[in-house]
């Protein structure tokens, strides 16, 4: 049997920098960089290390020393355990100014470009409860804190609604109040909860694969209209439209009211039909007095009100005169498309996803744009010169892939199209980086802005305006 190697202890360790996907940074004595999971840049540390690479350690602080001055107390009491807003602990000021930094590194580092002086980052008014959509879990055998499993107490309350402890696929952190989507978000999570634990409906068990409900999805609009989306695993016909009444004499405001009955092994959505019970099927989201039905399954940026500012920077450095044709690759439900459509002669949308594109197509209509024009299919197969010969080589190309960035194959096809400008908005500025960077003997970077749209975490988009 193999010894399990003993954790090293590394003291007095200054944490130096914020690193990709919320970690900070410090240095071991032997010069190896250690990647830390609990800290603030500013902190002075004791680190247990949890892995050891050849060219790094991971670990947590399990000892501090002195407190950094970038620190701030946490609203949420789930800081810590629920895995989703990781830089709480860090004041925005310095929130945003890691996530610049770290946009600059990956441009200059990954993709060895020559930048022009960047923009300051766009911070978001909003710093809490700035979510439109939200989605919990259920489960019949929640996370117990360290507290309560050292108690020795009997837990007779085990039943769970709220989000997956990071890497564990079959653990619930039951949330009391999350502080990332405005009210009623909260007021509705727990009482369903209560409802289905005072009427014995069954929580999911992931593990075994039984129960009756497994996820609840809250969306929010600007418009102040509101979507609500139980999934069961088990039909129970009595128990599902007691819970579906509850809600909905419980909270009038709701807009939509729908429930899923999904089988399979994972709780995705996008390949289940999904039923109205009350009200409509979509609500509605609202830019600029463009109108946007949002339905169960639409993709929309979660964050409506830094979404609109990401769009008047990509609308911006776009540069239109109403003479150009406009390509707007993954365009999801159209919503840059129609967003810049008034500045352009035409814009010509291209997405995978058929639903979205349906969507994309009724929102145009519904919003009076006759000089948009969406069509469905792969990137790397429908971005080709027939394509081109039927619809116009475009002046322009839009492109806002998901963090994966684009193809090769695609990056190699706007090389061959070759327009005066291209807009690229990103997720992810490592992908974004690496694209470039096969464009770059063509397209000099012009232009750069980064955007938060989501505060208290590490993720950032991007903005980069490439030209001849």
């Amino acid at each position: 049997m193999r010894k399990k190697k003993r954790r090293q202890v590394f003291e007095k360790v200054e944490v130096i920098d914020a690193g990709a996907k919320g970690k900070t940074i410090a240095k071991a004595p032997d010069g190896r960089v250690i990647f830390i999971n609990n800290t603030v840049p500013g902190d002075v540390v004791d680190v247990q290390t949890t892995k050891k690479r050849k060219a790094y350690f991971e670990g947590n602080a399990i000892y501090f020393h002195s407190y950094s001055d970038k620190r701030v107390a946490p609203r949420c009491e789930h800081f810590g355990v629920c895995g989703g807003c990781k830089w709480q602990h860090m004041g925005y000021g310095h929130q945003l100014f890691y996530k610049q930094k770290e946009v600059e590194n990956n441009l200059r580092r990954i993709g060895h470009l020559e930048l022009p002086e960047l923009n300051p980052i766009m911070g978001s008014k909003a710093q809490y409860f700035y979510r439109n959509k939200m989605e919990f879990s259920f489960s019949d055998s929640r996370w117990l804190t360290l507290e309560e499993i050292q108690s020795k107490i009997e837990i007779k309350e085990k039943n769970a609604l709220g989000f997956h402890i990071p890497g564990m696929w079959d653990k619930i952190l039951d949330i009391k109040k999350c502080h990332l989507q405005a009210d009623p978000s909260n007021a509705i999570r727990l009482a369903v909860k209560n409802f289905a634990v005072k009427n014995n409906i069954s929580f999911f068990n992931p593990r075994n694969q039984y129960g009756m409900l497994r996820t609840l999805m809250i969306r929010t609009a600007s418009t102040g209209e509101l979507m609500v989306v139980i999934q069961f695993f088990e039909e129970d016909k009595e128990k599902r439209e007691l819970l579906l009444n509850y809600i909905n004499e419980s909270f009038p405001e709701i807009t939509s009211l729908q429930f899923v009955i999904n089988t399979k092994q994972n709780d995705t959505i996008y390949d289940q039909d999904i039923i109205c019970f009350a009200g409509r099927n979509y609500i509605i989201e609202e830019m600029e007095g463009l109108q946007f039905k949002i339905n169960a399954k639409s993709f929309y940026q979660t964050n409506s009100e830094q979404a609109y500012e990401l769009y008047k920077v990509a609308r911006e450095f776009a540069g239109l005169t109403g003479k150009e044709l406009v390509y707007d690759l993954y365009t999801g439900t159209g919503t840059i498309a129609q967003f810049v459509s008034k500045n352009a002669k035409k814009v010509i949308g291209i997405e995978s996803v058929p639903e979205a594109i349906a969507d994309a197509k009724s929102n145009a209509a519904n919003n009076k744009i006759d000089n948009v024009d969406f069509f469905v299919g792969d990137m790397k197969k429908v971005l080709n010169e027939d394509f081109m010969a039927a619809h116009g080589i475009p002046d322009i190309i839009i492109t806002d892939p998901p963090r994966d960035g684009m193809h090769k194959n695609v990056v190699q096809q706007i090389l061959n199209i070759s327009p005066k400008k291209i807009v690229y908005v990103s997720c992810n500025s490592a992908t974004q980086a690496r694209d470039l960077e096969m464009m770059k003997h063509v397209y000099k970077v012009t232009k750069v802005q980064a955007v938060d749209m989501f505060p208290q975490t590490h993720h950032v988009e991007n903005v980069v305006l490439l030209e001849k």
